[in-house]
């Protein structure tokens, strides 16, 4: 199994980390806690919505332009004309592109593509939001705004599940973090020290 005995509970308004060198099993344990896999064996308990921020764009049409796009999107979760209608203006404006709301997206360099798709998904407001190495969206100021976002999130006493490699962002971010190691939850607790068993970890690998 990419998984084995990986047990865990995160509350509400809390971050919980993970870490794992490549093929630790970060990407199997994403894709079972957006349900694109359902677990072999044990259970999956999600209490309210979820949302991910792994493959920002995700399904858009890059021949549509950003409004398109974000009427697409919402279909493609639920959201009714109306409702998606309401949000497209917050939208466009947490992304800053008001002035190209009706190019094709194909025109986007990447930042704005990253921008657009990290503000769709913001604005369905989940009660879990997954992250997966995104938080380097856009330039230094849109990525200010995107930490600000999330500390407002989490006030909602809404919860946050990260993957990444950016160690300190996850030291300063987490409240917990986890150590993957070949399948299996080797540590989880204190980022500080999670953090270290994972570099130590790494050492001995690369010996």
């Amino acid at each position: 199994d990419a998984l084995s005995d990986v047990s865990f509970s995160v509350p509400r308004g809390k971050v919980l980390g993970f870490v794992g060198s490549n093929g630790a099993g970060k990407s199997t344990l994403l894709k079972v806690l957006t349900q694109v896999l359902p677990p072999t064996k044990g259970e999956l308990t999600i209490r309210g919505s979820v949302d991910s921020l792994i493959q920002l764009g995700a399904g858009f049409d890059p021949e549509l332009n950003a409004v398109e796009n974000i009427y697409l999107s919402g279909s493609l979760h639920g959201q009714s004309s109306a409702q998606i209608k309401k949000r497209v203006p917050s939208i466009l404006e947490f992304a800053e592109l008001e002035d190209f709301a009706t190019t094709p997206i194909k025109y986007y360099s990447s930042g704005m593509y990253a921008r657009l798709g990290f503000s769709v998904a913001i604005d369905r407001e989940p009660d879990t939001l997954i992250v997966d190495e995104v938080l380097g969206v856009g330039d230094e100021r849109f990525q200010e705004k995107c930490a600000n976002f999330f500390m407002q999130f989490l006030k909602k006493n809404k919860t946050i599940i990260i993957v990444s490699h950016d160690l300190l962002m996850m030291e300063s971010m987490a409240d917990q973090i986890g150590v993957l190691s070949k399948g299996k939850l080797v540590y989880l607790g204190e980022p500080k020290v999670a953090i270290e068993k994972y570099r130590s970890q790494s050492y001995e690998t690369r010996l």
